[in-house]
């Protein structure tokens, strides 16, 4: 948990490169979506899933794999899946953790960085500002 919260603010996870169409590209877009690196990094250093990913999909089909389960409540440690959001260059689903007294870390679009933040993004309405569709866990982390 400790390497999650040490991320914050971090350009760690900002640029993943490939070959595409035989030209170099960001795959991450400097930032912009690097939610899935951010996670999957942090897991994969941990020993908690078999590889790292640049999307949030191919994140969850490592963790699943790899023996995370659904709840229905967080636990420190957990992983949270938000619903897809529309922004300006399409629809994307978003990955965290979740760290306790209903604060979560993700890699943030705007700043480009890991952030704290609440962790269904506050309420407006009295409803969550994003919802989180899947919240999973793995029996290997220890709980305070």
């Amino acid at each position: 948990m400790q390497a999650v919260k040490n991320s914050i603010g971090s350009n760690l996870f900002r640029n993943l490169y490939a070959k595409i169409d035989g030209r170099k590209k960001d795959i991450l877009e400097n930032g912009n979506l690097s939610c899935a690196i951010f996670v999957s990094s942090i897991l994969y250093l941990h020993k908690l899933i078999s590889d790292l990913h640049a999307t949030v999909t191919g994140t969850v089909n490592d963790l699943e794999k790899s023996g995370w389960i659904k709840i229905t409540k967080p636990k420190i440690g957990a992983v949270l899946v938000w619903e897809t959001k529309k922004f300006e260059k399409g629809q994307h689903k978003h990955v965290g953790f979740y760290i306790g007294n209903n604060k979560a870390i993700s890699h943030e679009y705007e700043k480009r960085q890991p952030i704290l933040h609440h962790w269904t993004f506050g309420a407006k309405d009295g409803q969550p500002i994003r919802k989180v569709e899947r919240i999973l866990w793995n029996n290997k982390l220890l709980q305070p």
